[in-house]
């Protein structure tokens, strides 16, 4: 009989754990996910740390190595007190996207929980870290715990050097400011000057093969050919040397804030950095918890069959795993909008199920990878890429639309009420899975607010403009903050327009 079919003995039989047990499991999960999953992951170093610890961790943005700041100190106080209280519980684990892959097991978790941690964080997670393309393009796995040591050693040495209070208020306006800290596009490399040179060589050469003498008889249009004043001709130079418009407002106030000292630009910069860094997960949220749900829910059940968890343990896991997928319903009380676990786990079994088992709808929707059978690949291709709108307005299927019962509302401001505006039909599934998208598109749930203007030569007054979409303005308090927050840093006056998108 082969190995196949042989079920094996439990790798453990009781909750408690050890590190041989943990070692043990460690070694059957790698086997199932690079050779059965075919996997791609970094070296993986797991960390068993106390519910404290993982509070800290939780509370410093998920990070090993941070600087310190009162916002953080503000968050453990209140995730204690609500974890002490049992109103809320901790997170199963807090991985990290580095070479290697950090993640954190709690030494409380009984040793089923351990299991499933280690498949979902240090498996799922590593794979997409690692595979998914924004993350390929955006961040430096290698890297990163080496500069998080380095910031955490520069702001301890401004603390000391400039004082605790003038650092802290960089930091805080900078913190105000992450969400519009960020680049959406990679930025052209800048032009060296023999490519400005050869550009306006090319340009000249073929304005001499291409010129005409004949187009000097034709009367000029007074409209079109009168000469920009000075002043345009200033605003557009202005404009190009200064790159505008500009989205990512922390960079262009490191680099060209009238008042900030190098040590207050390099704070920024640091900001600047660890929000480019977490730039990726917000965009992947539902592909990123759906892979690692669907890796260790998938591993686990492999596990089982194979005899390595019993029965006790693989309840325990199920039960958690559905904790974790759990969607109330639109009027339950815990309601509060789509589990990003729920709908990514549910689309990658959906996945594989329309690779294994298709119906005509699947076909007609899906002709590509409906009945292919290779799920694996099928997946490992999504998580790498994609993100969560495009994921959702490819793969999301009419099966799955009917099964988690979504439909369209539309919200006429106008209206008294709400209109049922897509259901389930030819035309509805289309208009569901784009309203589902649009709804992670950072693209639209962010402020678009970008630098349009400033004369470093003038009254150095930073122009700032938002492009309103959908008649929907900035929140006023939080915006006078923001701006205050901005004007300081700048050190001049800062004014912000409304303009419709």
């Amino acid at each position: 009989m082969s190995a196949t079919h042989t079920k094996r003995r439990p790798l453990f039989e009781s909750s408690d754990w050890n590190f041989d047990t943990m070692q043990a499991v460690y070694e059957a999960i790698e086997e199932i996910a690079l050779e059965d999953l075919g996997l791609d992951i970094y070296p993986n170093q797991v960390e068993i740390i106390s519910s404290e610890q993982m509070l800290d961790a939780y509370s410093s943005i998920g990070l090993p190595l941070m600087y310190k700041h009162w916002s953080f100190g503000k968050h453990f106080v209140r995730q204690e007190k609500l974890y002490r209280k049992g109103y809320a519980g901790l997170a199963y684990e807090i991985v990290i996207n580095s070479n290697p892959c950090i993640s954190y097991n709690m030494e409380e978790n009984s040793m089923a929980m351990q299991t499933l941690v280690m498949a979902h964080a240090a498996f799922g997670h590593n794979h997409f870290f690692k595979n998914n393309y924004l993350f390929r393009q955006w961040t430096d796995a290698d890297g990163i715990l080496e500069y998080l040591e380095y910031i955490k050693g520069y702001v301890a040495k401004c603390e000391e050097q400039y004082g605790l209070d003038a650092v802290e208020q960089v930091l805080d306006a900078a913190h105000a400011l992450m969400d519009q800290g960020v680049f959406r596009y990679r930025r052209p490399a800048e032009p060296t000057e023999r490519h400005r040179e050869m550009r306006a060589r090319e340009r000249w050469e073929y304005e001499e093969r291409t010129f005409n003498d004949i187009w000097r008889t034709v009367p000029a249009n007074p409209e079109t050919s009168a000469e920009p004043s000075d002043a345009e001709k200033e605003y557009a130079e202005r404009k190009r040397r200064l790159n505008l418009p500009e989205e990512n407002i922390l960079y262009f106030i490191e680099k060209y804030s009238p008042s900030l000292e190098p040590w207050q630009r390099n704070l920024l910069r640091i900001v600047r950095d660890i929000s480019q860094y977490f730039y990726p997960q917000k965009q992947t949220k539902v592909m990123n918890e759906g892979c690692a749900t669907f890796v260790h829910y998938y591993i686990a059940n492999k596990m089982f069959d194979e005899g390595l968890i019993n029965e006790g343990a693989m309840l325990e896991i199920l039960h958690n795993h559905a904790n974790v997928i759990f969607q109330p319903e639109f009027d339950d009380p815990r309601y509060s909008g789509i589990n990003p676990y729920a709908l990514g786990f549910a689309m990658m079994e959906d996945i594989r199920r329309i690779c294994t088992d298709p119906t005509d709808e699947d076909r007609e929707w899906f002709p590509e990878i409906a009945g292919c059978q290779d799920w694996r690949s099928t997946l490992r291709y999504a998580w790498a890429n994609y993100r969560d709108e495009s994921f959702i307005q490819q793969f999301l299927s009419p099966n799955l639309i009917r099964k988690m019962k979504l439909f369209v509302l539309t919200d006429d401001s106008e209206a008294p009420f709400y209109t049922v505006s897509d259901i389930h039909d030819e035309h509805g599934y289309k208009r569901v899975r784009e309203a589902i998208a649009r709804s992670y598109d950072l693209g639209i749930l962010e402020p678009d607010i970008q630098v349009v203007d400033v004369d470093l030569r003038g009254d150095r007054m930073l122009r700032l403009q938002h492009r309103v979409r959908n008649g929907v303005p900035l929140a006023q308090p939080s915006r006078d903050q923001v701006i205050e927050h901005i004007r300081a840093l700048w050190g001049y006056e800062v004014s912000l327009t409304d303009v419709e998108a």
